[in-house]
């Protein structure tokens, strides 16, 4: 029997191509920049991390000793996105608020054990979405469809110990879950839950949105060599007389070993 797992996760922070991009500065010593990447193992800056807010166009880069400075709005809620070689990939969700005072991310190397599916941000669905949807704000791109398929390899997994499929951040999804969390305004119209295939089972549900979603995947789907992971956007429930897809976004897919 396939096994199926919903995910109702709290999440950390709520609420997510770089055309035109916008390069923010580096930091220097002596500047008044607050804001820093951190080693977990070491407690020590990272320098040379990327900072990525996709929505807004903008990256920059910590300095030698960590820091970084935001010298962009944040309109609405957005997903900011840190990566660093040899790093496991990291996101949240940010506000203007965030940075309102001195915001500390701290990321992990990652081992032969973590791979990285994708670090892009995507986006399903099909461009129909309220402004009350949960957490959309702006969408950054034009939709590629109602479903996002790739394939990977894993060399070194380890199929006697737990494997996680993680979701680093999604968006825009209007379950009643999420309506009834208060992560959208759509009073009268509500969606099914995007799904999540594994090796073309379907292992999880995603009912909410929000950051860091680990889905434990059966052992038995679990192969060295090629895999393949598929997420699919939901339906709206309400409408009849057409299909109308769930627009979400999501950015940062791995697999933890």
């Amino acid at each position: 029997m396939k096994k199926l797992l919903s995910l109702f996760l709290i999440f950390n922070l709520l609420l997510p191509s770089f055309a035109d991009t916008i390069e923010g500065r580096v930091s220097e010593q002596g500047t008044t920049a607050q804001n820093r990447v951190i080693d977990k193992k070491t407690g020590e800056g990272i320098n040379g991390a990327q900072i990525l807010l996709p929505k807004e166009n903008y990256r920059t880069k910590t300095d030698k000793n960590g820091f970084f400075e935001l010298d962009t709005e944040i309109r609405g809620t957005s997903i900011m996105s840190v990566q660093k070689d040899k790093y496991k990939p990291f996101s949240m969700t940010v506000t203007q608020k965030s940075f309102s005072k001195p915001l500390e991310v701290t990321i992990e190397k990652s081992d032969a054990h973590n791979i990285a599916i994708d670090t892009s941000m995507h986006h399903l669905g099909d461009n129909s979405y309220s402004e009350n949807s949960a957490n959309a704000g702006e969408f950054q791109s034009d939709a590629a469809g109602p479903f996002f398929t790739k394939k990977f390899n894993l060399k070194n997994i380890n199929t006697h110990s737990p494997v996680y499929l993680v979701i680093g951040s999604i968006i825009g999804i209007d379950t009643l879950v999420a309506r009834s969390m208060g992560q959208n305004k759509r009073p009268n119209a509500y969606a099914s839950p995007p799904e999540v295939f594994f090796n073309g089972n379907k292992v999880a549900e995603i009912q909410i949105n929000g950051d860091g979603q680990k889905i434990r995947l059966p052992q038995n789907l679990v192969k060295r060599g090629v895999n393949e992971v598929t997420v699919k956007t939901g339906k709206n429930l309400m409408q009849s007389s057409y299909v109308d897809y769930d627009d979400i976004e999501f950015m940062n897919l791995s697999i933890e070993n």
